[in-house]
């Protein structure tokens, strides 16, 4: 009746505490008749984009279409040549949608004659549809064109349609180039606070956009007084890497869209929203922030509505009912051996049971939402049937100290091979995010089982070693592994406080060194200072750390013989 009772309690603590972080929250008045002035329209699906040129069918364009006919009056595109990108002007008009249509261009000469004159084609043969013309994205910021170069194909383009034309790119390279501003009709930035060099909080964002719109007017005003501006890609991404204090997540991006056009309205910008759907293509160069700035996801679900409130994760009971029915796994298979538990170890056992139950269906659904190719999958499959195991280990000797019971050096063998494989792929991945982490993720949820999982058998070890003192938490004595390695051991442990204090150390030399914030900041050590706090003020940076530390501690404590002292 005990152990039924605890086990009641704690499913029921588990569903509580998991409604209770994923309310329904108010992100902002709703969107006005619940559709966008204009959003930016990539077609592509699963398994397509444009770097392995795999485009989709007219069939896919024609039902994205249908679905942004109910979503937004007007949509932007970034390629007119490319596969079946031709086809969109004639669909966009049987949705009854308007255009901002662009002229992708690079550095390879045939490709962007190729782009201007379908463009040009384009706009001349569906002038109801074309309203705006965009020359170039971002080609002068990734350094494909010189400004002269581009401004030839803005004039050749201009001389050739009657549709106002544009240049679209971040809004410091209209300051940097501002020759620019008097070749355009109307003058098209990208304000994009998360990858802004002083990355600022989702809060701060209107003010920022309505900062910036003004100062770009303000010096476009000296050069052609009047010039209409468009904010030609403003948003936020639901999920990756967070950045100084831009925090990606699905309640973010929608209470920034929300926010933006508050802004909009009250000062009368003319804006477009990146993007309609989460393009996985991207992954392959921004990692899993760039895949995920969508209203709807790859596979054309919405990822949160444009009225009413908002959810971070609306499939969150299913993660309950899977941790639920793993846990009464658990119980069901320990019932007999549970009853030997006092009740303060029974009731800790149980809990610790329901973590781990509840973090392996979590991780799964995360490693997999971000996982956007097969050998990506594959290795989720992988991190997360190894991170299984090592759950299943880690409480069968859990419940053997609890109940001091002898412990099984195969088994003990397993977890201490599998901790030291999580703590090599710590290090990998921890160097990686220093030397070049702008795009990567914080792996994290890759290793919640070893993390949770020695942070338990120390809580464990605390509650069972009498007397206790650091040697009872050393790797070995954790695992039940019979066969002490502290040279080996005590190498990896200082191997993860080095990439992690490494970690902080580029982190923070990647604001000092930023353009933009050397202009905020022209005082090294004011920007110095202000950059560290960039990096510990990181939320998922210092959950990271924290999690090499734990992974850390029982390293470095390593050197005790255990032998015949080994138990439970």
């Amino acid at each position: 009746m005990k152990i039924a009772s605890f086990a009641l309690l704690v499913v029921l603590l588990n569903g509580l505490l998991s409604w209770s972080i994923n309310l329904p929250q108010d992100v902002g008045p709703d969107v006005p008749s619940g559709k966008l002035n204009s959003l930016s329209f990539a077609p592509f699906r699963e398994g397509q984009g444009p770097l392995d040129e795999k485009f989709p069918t007219p069939e896919q364009i024609d039902a994205d279409l249908r679905l942004m006919g109910e979503t937004t009056h007007s949509i932007r595109t970034y390629a007119s040549a490319e596969g079946s990108m031709q086809i969109i002007p004639s669909l966009a008009q049987k949705h009854g949608l308007k255009m901002i249509q662009g002229a992708w261009l690079g550095n390879i000469k045939e490709d962007n004659q190729a782009e201007i004159a379908e463009v040009i084609r384009s706009a001349n043969a569906n002038p109801d549809v074309v309203k705006r013309v965009i020359v170039g994205n971002e080609v002068l910021l990734r350094g494909d064109l010189k400004p002269e170069k581009l401004i030839e194909y803005i004039r050749e383009v201009k001389r050739s349609v009657k549709q106002p034309v544009s240049y679209a790119d971040v809004w410091s390279m209209y300051m940097k180039y501002p020759e620019l501003i008097k070749e355009v009709d109307f003058i098209t930035i990208h304000i994009l606070p998360y990858w802004e060099d002083e990355p600022i909080t989702v809060d701060q964002a209107p003010a920022h956009i309505e900062r910036i719109f003004k100062q770009v007017q303000q010096e476009a005003d000296t050069i052609a007084p009047g010039k209409p501006i468009l904010i030609g890609e403003s948003g936020w991404p639901g999920e990756g890497r967070q950045r100084g204090w831009s925090v990606p997540s699905v309640v973010n991006e929608a209470k920034f869209i929300r926010a933006l056009i508050k802004v909009a309205t009250k000062n009368g910008f003319d804006y477009n929203i990146v993007e309609a759907f989460n393009q996985s293509w991207k992954s392959e160069l921004e990692g899993v922030v760039g895949a995920n700035w969508g209203l709807f996801s790859v596979d054309r679900k919405e990822v949160f509505p444009l009225t009413g409130k908002v959810y971070e994760n609306p499939d969150w009971l299913n993660g309950v009912i899977a941790s639920t029915i793993l846990f009464l796994i658990i119980v069901a298979f320990g019932w007999k051996s549970l009853k030997a538990l006092s009740t303060m170890r029974l009731a800790f056992f149980l809990a610790f049971s329901q973590l781990l139950s509840f973090l392996l269906p979590n991780m799964l659904e995360n490693l997999w939402y971000t996982s956007y190719s097969d050998w990506q999958r594959f290795q989720t499959l992988l991190i997360v049937g190894l991170n299984a195991i090592l759950a299943g280990l880690i409480l069968q000797r859990g419940y053997g100290l609890l109940a001091n019971k002898a412990a099984n050096p195969k088994f003990g063998a397993w977890i201490y091979t599998l901790c030291m494989l999580f703590a090599g792929y710590a290090v990998y991945k921890t160097f990686g995010l220093a030397i070049n982490g702008r795009y990567i993720s914080f792996p994290t949820v890759a290793v919640y089982i070893p993390v949770i999982g020695i942070f338990g058998l120390m809580l464990i070890s605390y509650m069972t070693e009498r007397p206790w003192s650091l040697k009872v938490i050393e790797i070995n004595r954790l695992a039940g592994h019979l066969k002490a390695k502290a040279d080996q051991d005590k190498i990896m442990g200082y191997a993860l406080l080095a990439v992690g204090l490494t970690l902080i150390i580029w982190e923070t030399k990647a604001f000092l060194i930023s353009r933009d914030f050397i202009l905020a900041y022209p005082n090294v050590g004011e920007r110095l200072g202000i950059a560290f706090v960039f990096s510990v003020t990181n939320c998922q940076l210092m959950v990271w750390l924290m999690c090499l530390a734990i992974l850390a501690l029982p390293l470095l404590v390593s050197g005790n013989k255990t032998g015949k002292q080994l138990h439970g």
